[in-house]
């Protein structure tokens, strides 16, 4: 029944974050503590950023109510380390919200985030080992800059996709909901001195994203900012880097571990991934788009996956349900090797991804089919040509390979209406 104890402390964090999103979302509006829209922005009218300031507060009464029940004190025996991560997470949000409001450099917000990291490292929150083959033990200086690094990358990653209304919240519910059923799975299983942190953490991150979601959701009255966006990375990366170390490597190498048990540890260092594959693609793909542009890996542009399914012409509301579906998709099916032949849980992730492949691309369907009526009613090229005129920006984001969104301006290819302009 120890589940009970998890969804009470999950309830917690969601009511305080709920609580404390209206209150903040009143002073913010009263006294405007919000940005300009800026070029880059979905969202047409300015709009408090202040939703990670309620969801930090949130994690801190959930940690505290934990504390108090007799069947999660486990989590607290080592409590340098929880220390650690609580102040690793106060950096994070208090940068976050100095961006927020002013806009930081990205030099200013790195060193902040390395910074936190380090903390994180140092207290004893580390990647010591992983089973790729035999199992790899990481000397102390390797453990450190491993960790630090992959901390920092899946904040950034989170924080890149937070574009759309109720997207980071809604991706985090799914992918960390995911994760709890693994590490509950694995206490159940009798592990618990490398699972209670992890699903602790788990509980409480989802349940401070509910509490942000109906403020958050489309159409949001407050946007949980960067201070938000980095809590959950943050968060994200102390459960998965905490449980890197489930299996005991002297008792792999004597034959000690059973198949389930190898299998079960390749889990904590792929299912991360699986959760984090949108965040961590758009990651890449802007790291690389900017640094071929000669620009800094963290300078804002409006190429982001997200932009790219407004641009193909998605709703913004279908454009965050598919990033759920991709999360959906590929953290279940991962963890669907624990309970199923290994050729179901391949034909569940196959039959998923090209069902989300299919959805994502259908407007470009959509658009061809439109296009192509337009071009028959040649009685009506007025109306023809309007119509393949408003499809323009969708031909710009299937365009060009290099670029997966198109250019929607002044390098967009020119429309038939555009050619027929210059001929005439």
């Amino acid at each position: 029944m120890r589940i009970v104890f998890y969804l009470l402390v999950a309830a917690v964090a969601a009511l305080v974050t709920w609580l404390l999103s209206i209150l903040i979302l009143r002073l913010s509006t009263r006294y405007r503590l919000y940005p300009k829209i800026r070029e880059r922005d979905v969202h047409t009218r300015p709009t408090p950023r202040l939703g990670g300031v309620a969801m930090f507060l949130g994690v801190l009464v959930a940690f505290g109510a934990a504390a108090l029940v007799p069947q999660l004190r486990a989590v607290f025996s080592d409590s340098t380390q929880l220390l650690t991560i609580l102040l690793a997470a106060l950096i994070v949000v208090v940068i976050g919200v100095i961006d927020d409001i002013w806009d930081l450099d990205w030099v200013t917000k790195l060193a902040g985030q390395l910074i936190a990291a380090g903390i994180l490292a140092f207290g004893g929150t580390q990647v010591q080992y992983l089973p790729f083959g035999d199992i790899v033990v990481f000397s102390p200086f390797n453990s450190l800059l491993y960790t630090v690094i992959a901390v920092v990358l899946v904040m950034n990653a989170v924080n890149f996709i937070d574009g759309l209304d109720g997207l980071v919240a809604g991706v985090a519910i799914i992918a960390n909901g995911v994760f709890f059923v693994y590490t509950y799975l694995q206490q159940s299983g009798g592990n618990l001195d490398y699972y209670n942190l992890a699903a602790l953490v788990t509980a409480i991150l989802v349940g401070a994203c509910i509490g942000l979601l109906p403020t958050n959701f489309h159409p949001a009255k407050m946007f949980m900012g960067d201070a938000g966006a980095l809590l959950v990375g943050l968060l994200m990366a102390v459960s998965g880097i905490s449980v890197t170390g489930a299996i005991d490597p002297i008792r792999v190498q004597a034959g000690q571990i059973g198949h389930s048990d190898v299998l079960a540890a390749f889990i904590p260092v792929i299912l991360p991934v699986a959760i984090l594959v949108v965040p961590l693609l758009d990651f890449g793909l802007a790291v690389l788009r900017r640094l071929r542009a000669g620009k800094s890996p963290f300078s804002a542009d409006r190429k982001h996956l997200h932009h790219r399914l407004l641009d193909m012409g998605h709703s913004h509301l279908h454009a965050v349900l598919i990033f759920y579906a991709w999360t959906a998709v590929a953290s279940i099916g991962v963890l669907s090797f624990l309970f199923m032949p290994w050729w179901g849980s391949l034909t569940f992730l196959l039959v998923g991804f090209v069902v989300t492949t299919i959805v994502t691309l259908s407007p470009l369907s959509k658009r061809k089919r439109t296009e192509a009526a337009a071009q028959l009613a040649e009685t009506h090229d007025d109306v023809a040509d309007a119509t393949i005129a408003r499809l323009d920006p969708l031909d710009a984001a299937a365009g060009a390979p290099g670029d997966a969104a198109g250019s929607v301006g002044a390098d967009a290819a020119p429309s038939r209406l555009q050619k027929k302009e210059a001929s005439s």
